[in-house]
Formats: C-alpha cells, sequence, structure tokens
C-alpha cells in the first residue's frame, strides 16, 4: 500500500473515514489520527518514510491527513479514544511538537463527537494489559497497527474479540477532569 508513497496510503483509507459512523480507537504508542497536529504527524511519518525507506511525500500525506479530519468536526461521526497514559510521556517530534500535541488533545477531547479515556500507568492490569493499536470501524473492520503494516480484520468473531477487548480497556480508563490532569501533568513534565 505504501510503494508509491504516504500520500496514497492516507489516501486510501477516505471512503472508510467517510461511512463509518461510530470509530473506537485504542492507543498504547501514539495518538491517533483523528486527533493529530500536522507537526505531530510530520514527525511520525517522516519516520516511517525513514525506516521504509519509501518515496519521499511526506508533506502531501500530512495535508491528506489534516483534511480528513474534518469528520471529527462535521457529521454524526462518533469518537471513542482509548489510551495509555504512556503515550502521553512518548516524545514524538521533540518536547515543543509533543506539547503541542497534547494541548490540541485537550481541545479534541472537549470536542462533542470525541470521549477520551486514559488508562492511567497506575491501573490494575492483572485481567488486561496493553495490547496492540486498533481501530474498530463501526461493528464491520478492525485495523490492527504493527510495525510492518495493518491487518483489516472482518469476521465478526474478531471484530468481537477487539469490541470486547475495547470494552474492557474502557473500563480501566479515567475521563473527564482526571483525563485532563494526565495530559496536563505530561505537558508539565520536564524533557
Amino acid at each position: 500500500m505504501e510503494r508509491s508513497g504516504l500520500r496514497q496510503a492516507q489516501e486510501s483509507v477516505l471512503p472508510l473515514w467517510e461511512r463509518t459512523r461510530r470509530f473506537r480507537i485504542y492507543s498504547s504508542w501514539l495518538i491517533p489520527g483523528p486527533v493529530q497536529t500536522a507537526p505531530y504527524i510530520r514527525a511520525l511519518l517522516t519516520s516511517i518514510r525513514d525506516r521504509r525507506q519509501l518515496v519521499d511525500d511526506v508533506d502531501a500525506a500530512v495535508r491528506v491527513r489534516m483534511d480528513k479530519q474534518h469528520i471529527v468536526h462535521k457529521g454524526n461521526h462518533r469518537f471513542a479514544i482509548i489510551l495509555e497514559e504512556s503515550t502521553l510521556r512518548y516524545r514524538i517530534g521533540g518536547p515543543e511538537v509533543m506539547a503541542g500535541q497534547l494541548r490540541h488533545l485537550l481541545v479534541a477531547a472537549a470536542l462533542p463527537s470525541v470521549s477520551l479515556g486514559i488508562v492511567p500507568l497506575g491501573a490494575d492490569r492483572s485481567g488486561l494489559w496493553p495490547v496492540e493499536g486498533f481501530f474498530l470501524f463501526d461493528d464491520v473492520q478492525a485495523n490492527v497497527e504493527l510495525v510492518s503494516a495493518h491487518v483489516t480484520v472482518t469476521q465478526p468473531h474478531e471484530i468481537n474479540l477487539y469490541a470486547q477487548t475495547f470494552s474492557a480497556l474502557a473500563d480501566l480508563a479515567v475521563y473527564g477532569g482526571a483525563a485532563r490532569d494526565l495530559i496536563t501533568a505530561a505537558i508539565d513534565s520536564p524533557g
């Protein structure tokens, strides 16, 4: 999918994003695409381009990813996002880029279309530890993020496993003021 560049990879998911009404997104290592800033996206895609030795179309890919975020603000799309607290601490793009990303996350979390939960580092993980990042698109598809690719899951029983996992992770998460406190603490932390 990325052979011809990152822009095309970003464009290829536009129809799926447009038709999905209920997004459930879990990430244990990155702030997810619908709530990313342009500098954060640029840092991520530059890293992917360099690691995978791809065509340099990062600027075009950033524009596409930013443009597709319109669905966060328009239409009847809903986003339930669960992050591990550690995602707030990884310095993607350096301290300034990350601080800007976290400030943006605070704004995005206040949108009516977005529900943001954060699983605190101190949560009891006896029943469920951090797993691979995934997106659930309604109840018809799950995309699982791996080092080398995305795996697309369409079997109903497998999608149900991801939905159950998302629900269990959501039960571990904190929301509202407690989530804002974790984000603010990450912004204020040195380094």
